[in-house]
């Protein structure tokens, strides 16, 4: 009943840092609210704006999410930033919670609180990031709690676990594949590497053609040439063919009919073909000749 008489209304949020224990002991001296006196504040803060009020809830909360917190220190991240993250949760629900729903502070923010864990984890476990759609952000919490031994999902439990997750058993397999394997440096060598061990390095698989500066510079200047060569073949053509290779083949905005032109040309589609036919060999012969 003592921590109940605390008067927040001095005090300040404490920093949370990688001293725990004092972080703690400082939290649990701030009172538990009762239901009447959180929708006082929630109504001070959502009808005058009173940001004491919006405080005193979010102090009042601050073990809650302290608790919340420890159940993902299995992901290897430091205690305090996952405090921290959820902490800013908590912020976030205070600052959208209707007071006139019917349901404590606590029941809304768990979700806040939760989302932005979720959010520090998947963006700092890897360095890669191993969920980025929905169906991946729900695998990503969930395969640890569901497997019942250390090996791979049996073919059972990977369709239980697509089943209760609304997600297919590929989806399962391909996450399992993401968590099972690390990150892997790409160009990295150390002193005792050997042949073999170069070998795997993603940095001799993985390279790219298409980056090199040289061969970037030539493509560019390949087509650039293709280009000028062309616009030049297409002058030495008469009027009557080079209208009809630019409206069969070059027009953006659709290819013309052999009918449409022979409509307008007043000849038949054959003579059109002809015509087209003619003119792409004298295209054909100057672009060989340059």
């Amino acid at each position: 009943m003592a921590n109940s008489m605390v008067n927040t209304s001095t005090m300040t949020l404490p920093a949370v840092n990688d001293d725990l224990n004092n972080y703690l002991s400082k939290i649990s001296t701030f009172p538990v609210l009762s239901a009447e006196k959180e929708r006082e504040l929630a109504v001070r803060y959502r009808d005058d704006e009173d940001l004491g009020a919006a405080r005193d809830m979010v102090m009042s909360q601050l073990r809650f999410v302290v608790h919340l917190a420890r159940s993902y220190t299995g992901y290897g991240l430091p205690l305090a930033d996952l405090v921290q993250e959820g902490n800013i949760g908590l912020m976030k629900a205070v600052k959208r919670f209707d007071p006139d729903v019917g349901v404590r502070l606590i029941s809304f923010a768990v979700h806040w609180i939760r989302a932005e864990i979720h959010e520090y984890v998947i963006r700092n476990w890897r360095i890669v990031k191993v969920a980025t759609t929905k169906a991946q952000r729900k695998l990503f919490f969930k395969l640890r709690s569901s497997k019942k031994g250390l090996g791979w999902f049996s073919q059972d439990e990977a369709q239980a676990v697509a089943a209760d997750l609304g997600v297919t058993e590929a989806q399962v397999y391909e996450m399992e594949s993401r968590l099972t394997n690390g990150d892997t440096a790409f160009d990295a060598v150390t002193a005792d590497d050997g042949a073999e061990k170069r070998a795997l390095r993603p940095a001799e698989y993985l390279f790219d053609d298409e980056s090199d500066p040289a061969l970037v510079a030539e493509n560019s200047n390949y087509s650039d040439n293709q280009s000028t060569t062309l616009a030049a073949g297409m002058e030495n053509l008469d009027d009557r063919s080079r209208d009809i290779l630019q409206r069969r083949w070059l027009d953006e905005d659709g290819k013309s009919t052999l009918q449409d032109l022979a409509n307008e040309y007043g000849v038949s589609a054959e003579r059109i073909r002809q015509i087209e036919k003619a003119a792409m060999n004298k295209l054909k012969t100057h672009m060989l000749a340059q």
